[in-house]
């Protein structure tokens, strides 16, 4: 029999205390908490929240399962149909909206007790920097192991070297993630880039034998390597389902607080994600830091964890470079910068308040791996730093150099003003020791991110010392000449830093060739920009920058004369080269 209806039109007021149960209220009860229970199942499973109090997600989760049980008292009790129902359906949900009202508070707590307000001095204390020299630490530059790639140049040759794949018949099949991490791998700078799958369907079709491998992209010959992972990567984070790198580890780290995972290499080739388990150091919800790592193996799945004290003294772990995020570093620094004076010094007063500047890149320096930004007044208005920090991404071991000069971006500008004509765009600077004199050193791109030039500028001068070349070498030699100007000597040899280039067919007669250019085409070899052209047939020349500057401007149609040995190739190198 249904409930019996009660007409309060007239009285909108006494409708609200009225409670009418609908029929089979118990069932719909249950009902109720089933479904619930399933969409807290489904929340879990994509949201995938810890189970820790420091964790905001969780009290998220909480909120979206005690939502889900009032839609659902609202939508069985049919009181989105009949109005009469919406005081029963309110009683039901009365609870689950004072359990959502506590938890509410508890989070608001939680973000007062941790607030900079109060612990200002905590969170000036989260990271130690200590005072050092520049050239004591960091030694000479070695141009054999700077690397020349920027992240996009690094993308660009990973995207060409996926052709690796096509003996595989999997060339349609993947894609390039777009994630490159900076490691030392024997002792080398270079790039890993992982794999993911062009779609779904490509998953449906691959999941069981995983991807194939992983690119490894040396940053200082430019070489891109495609390394195959026996029984393939099977868990990422570009996976689907249960194959997701970060569903596998919350399902085995139900309560931990969990960073961002990257792809490293051991010494030995073996391939590991480097997952850091974080901790809030201040309050509740504040003083973000590292506790440790979770090293999960790419095709078992199989997980390990270490503690940040077994990072720092185990000899087997010390292949790990990325434990610390470089965006948590900067924010752990600003802070230091930031409330040595207190709270409200960093608003008012604002006296010795540092912060980083807007970038960041990194420096290999005994095996490991370097964050380092500059450092700026807060109250700065022009493009110059008080010094810059150097931190270890294994150990969080911080050191700051007092040094003034000009910020990265005002470097970045004043390079790209010297070759202003040419419209170039230049990379993020690297930070190199010439001469004990700290140098940004960067690489100038066209639009089509081929590098053209090279700069280096000296931080304190950046106005009078820097200076341009087609290659390093001619870069490093007008620099030296530079600093020799103003009195500073330094040991390199510009003309020993370029990595030899492979040898050429033995040559059997000298030849000339002049006519039109029909194609140019370009490529950085070795850290030199090489220009190809092509005159009549499929025979393509190939011209050093470094060694024939008129080149940069050769154009097709543009008349050439170019001298060369006579060998086999399809691409021969050029002896000398006219435009005329």
């Amino acid at each position: 029999m249904d409930p019996i209806k009660v007409d309060f039109t007239g009285n909108g007021a006494k409708s609200n205390s009225v409670i009418i149960t609908p029929n089979k209220s118990g069932l719909k009860t249950v009902i109720n908490l089933l479904g619930t229970a399933v969409a807290a199942a489904v929340a879990y499973y994509f949201y995938l929240p810890a189970f820790n109090f420091k964790a905001i997600e969780m009290y998220l989760y909480f909120g979206m399962i005690l939502a889900a049980y009032c839609v659902m008292a609202f939508i069985t009790s049919g009181a989105i149909a009949a109005p009469e129902y919406s005081p029963y359906a309110r009683k039901k949900a009365r609870i689950p909206m004072i359990i959502g009202g506590v938890i509410l508070l508890a989070v608001a707590i939680g973000f007062l007790v941790s607030s900079v307000f109060f612990r200002a001095k905590s969170y000036h204390n989260i990271i130690k920097v200590d005072n050092a020299t520049f050239g004591e630490d960091i030694a000479e530059a070695d141009f054999k192991s700077v690397p020349l790639l920027d992240q996009d140049s690094a993308a660009m040759l990973a995207d060409k070297a996926l052709s690796n794949l096509v003996d595989d018949n999997l060339v349609s099949q993947f894609t390039v993630y777009p994630s490159y991490t900076q490691i030392n791998l024997q002792k080398k700078p270079v790039r890993i880039a992982t794999l993911k799958y062009s779609n779904i369907i490509k998953w449906f079709t691959n999941r069981k034998a995983g991807l194939p491998g992983y690119l490894v992209i040396d940053m200082t010959t430019q070489e891109v390597e495609l390394q195959k992972v026996s029984g393939g990567i099977i868990y990422s984070n570009a996976d689907h389902f249960n194959h997701l790198l970060k569903r596998r580890l919350r399902f085995q780290y139900p309560t931990a607080l969990l960073g961002e995972a990257v792809f490293e290499v051991d010494e030995a080739g073996r391939a590991y994600w480097v997952c850091p388990i974080l901790d809030k150091t201040i309050g509740l919800f504040g003083g973000t830091d590292v506790k440790g790592v979770v090293l999960v193996d790419p095709t078992t799945g199989e997980c390990s964890d270490y503690t940040v004290e077994q990072l720092r003294t185990d000899a087997t772990l010390q292949w790990i470079d990325r434990v610390y995020a470089s965006d948590l570093l900067v924010e752990q620094y600003n802070y230091f910068g930031k409330y040595g004076g207190g709270f409200w010094n960093s608003i008012l007063g604002q006296k010795n308040v540092m912060i980083t500047t807007s970038g960041y890149n990194y420096i290999a320096l005994n095996d490991d791996v370097y964050m380092y930004t500059g450092i700026t007044s807060v109250n700065a208005s022009d493009n110059s730093i008080t010094g810059f920090t150097l931190i270890n991404q294994r150990t969080k071991e911080a050191k700051y150099y007092r040094v003034s000069g000009a910020t990265e971006n005002a470097a970045q500008s004043a390079a790209e003003g010297k070759v202003q004509q040419f419209e170039y765009t230049a990379t993020f600077p690297l930070l190199l020791n010439i001469g004990d004199e700290p140098t940004y050193f960067m690489a100038l791109k066209d639009n089509t991110q081929i590098v053209q030039q090279y700069a280096m500028v000296n931080v304190k001068q950046f106005t009078t010392l820097l200076t341009t070349g087609t290659s390093i070498d001619s870069c490093l030699e007008s620099y030296t000449a530079l600093l020799k100007t103003a009195g500073i000597n330094t040991n390199i040899d510009p003309n020993a830093v370029v990595t030899p280039t492979p040898d050429q067919p033995e040559p059997t007669q000298a030849q000339t060739v002049s006519g039109a250019v029909t194609a140019v085409k370009t490529a950085v070899i070795n850290g030199n920009s090489m220009y190809y052209l092509r005159l009549d047939g499929d025979v393509y020349y190939a011209v050093s920058a470094a060694k024939f500057e008129d080149v940069v401007i050769a154009a097709v149609g543009s008349q050439v004369e170019i001298a060369f040995n006579e060998t086999d190739a399809r691409i021969i190198p050029a002896t000398s080269f006219k435009l005329k």
